[in-house]
Formats: structure tokens, C-alpha cells, sequence
């Protein structure tokens, strides 16, 4: 039996319909103040994900203010990638916060699971998500992803040379000359994002649910048909912020 929902790491995003031809030359400045936050922010994550780790192996749930803290981060360091070499898809300076911004372009949202297996802890985030890591590692990290797992994501988009990175050069020259993004750049670009921070909450024990393999483009996070025993105690599955 299979039932169409929504995956649990909820992205979406919505393209700037003008944007500046030559702004991206200096973003990589513009964003040193939010490089230097999430360094902070990320310490925090990895640190909250592993009291998590113990929490969810002898409660069987995930702390919500760490929950809540993680997708904090998540969703910040995603406004930043969007706005910057991730994605270039929006002029609009990110905001310093963690939560959910209604009037930015850039959206990231995790249901909270009411429960979680205990015993999918010890190996999800290692030996089950090999597959995608090297998937993952070819868009957004070139291997190195892999190894560094979620808890780096946002800076290997920026320090390597992942096929999103190449993408995004394509589509800033593109945009340099022509004032346009292509959108068919801007749909791929977004669904390996979508790819790498779903399966980032995977890893971090957000979620039991599987990421699946496939390329979900463009802007709206699609409900995908998964069987129905996934998402038991997931808790609501709930629609992502409209864009």
C-alpha cells in the first residue's frame, strides 16, 4: 500500500523575477557576516545533534528545543545559500534568524516526528545513507560531502566544485549578459539542493523516512507516493509555506 505525501524536510523557494546582473561579483563579501554566525550556529548543531543521538536511542524521540534549534539552522544556512553561490536565486540579503521568514524568497521547514526508531539511529546516518552520499557528493561537494556529512553541507557548496557550484557559474554569466536566469538552470540547481538538505535532515535524525532518489526541480517541494508504514509516527504530515 503506498500514499502520496510530503516528504518530512520541506524546501521551497521562488525565483526573483529581476534580478541584478552583477551584484553576485561581490555577495561572497556581502555574506562573510552570516559565514561567521553559522560557524557559531553549526557548532551548536553538531553538539545538539548528538545529545539528540542519545535522547532518540533510550526515549525514542528527538528533543524539540534541539529539533527546533537544527531546523533553525538548517533553514538559515539554506536563506544564505540561496542568496549566495548555492543558488543565486534571490537579491534579497538574508535575515539574521532562525526562524521561518514568510516574505523571503527561501523556505525550509521539518515535520517533527512524534516518534523515532530506535535502532535506525545507530545506522542511519552512516551505513544507510552511503547511497546518497556519494549522489550528494557529486552535486554539491565532489566527494568531500560524503565524508563531512551533514554537518558541513553549506560550506562545501561554496568550497568545491560540486555540479551545482558549475550550474551556478553557468547561470551568473548567463544573468551577466543576458539579465535573465534560465530557468531550466534555476530548476535543476534547486532539486539537488532540495536532494542535499533532505537527505541532511536524514542524517541528523529528523526523520526515519528514506530519502528517496529523485530529482524534484524547481521551486515547489512535490508530494511524493512512498509506502504508508514511512510515515507512522511522523506525526501531521503539513503543507510548506507557499511561495
Amino acid at each position: 500500500m503506498t500514499t502520496s505525501v510530503l516528504y518530512p524536510v520541506h524546501v521551497n523557494a521562488a525565483l526573483d523575477p529581476k534580478s541584478s546582473r552583477w551584484l553576485w561579483l561581490v555577495k561572497w563579501i556581502l555574506v562573510i557576516p552570516h559565514y561567521v554566525v553559522l560557524a557559531f550556529l553549526w557548532l551548536g548543531f553538531m553538539v545538539g545533534s548528538v545529545i539528540a543521538f542519545f535522547a532518540i536511542l533510550f526515549t525514542a524521540r528527538y528533543p524539540r528545543r534541539i529539533f527546533d534549534f537544527n531546523v533553525g539552522v538548517m533553514r538559515w544556512s539554506w536563506r544564505v545559500t540561496y542568496y549566495a553561490y548555492g543558488a543565486l536565486g534571490t537579491d534579497q540579503y538574508p535575515p539574521f534568524t532562525l526562524k521561518d521568514v514568510p516574505d523571503y524568497p527561501a523556505h525550509l521547514s521539518v515535520d517533527y516526528p512524534a516518534q523515532l526508531s530506535r535502532g535506525l539511529v545507530l545506522v542511519k546516518w552512516w551505513l544507510l545513507a552511503i547511497p546518497h552520499y556519494i549522489i550528494v557528493g557529486i552535486f554539491v561537494g565532489g566527494g568531500m560531502w560524503a565524508v563531512n556529512r551533514s554537518d558541513s553541507w553549506q560550506w562545501n557548496i561554496f568550497a568545491s566544485g560540486g555540479l551545482v557550484g558549475i550550474l551556478v557559474i553557468i547561470a551568473a554569466v548567463i544573468l551577466a549578459f543576458t539579465g535573465a536566469y534560465p530557468r531550466p538552470l534555476y530548476d535543476a540547481i534547486l532539486g539537488m539542493n532540495r536532494w542535499a538538505l533532505r537527505v541532511a535532515g536524514y542524517v541528523a535524525l529528523m526523520t526515519d523516512v528514506y530519502p528517496p532518489f529523485r530529482l524534484d526541480q524547481g521551486g515547489s517541494d512535490p508530494a511524493l507516493v512512498v509506502p504508508a508504514g514511512q510515515v507512522e509516527g511522523q506525526g501531521p504530515v503539513t503543507t510548506p509555506t507557499a511561495t
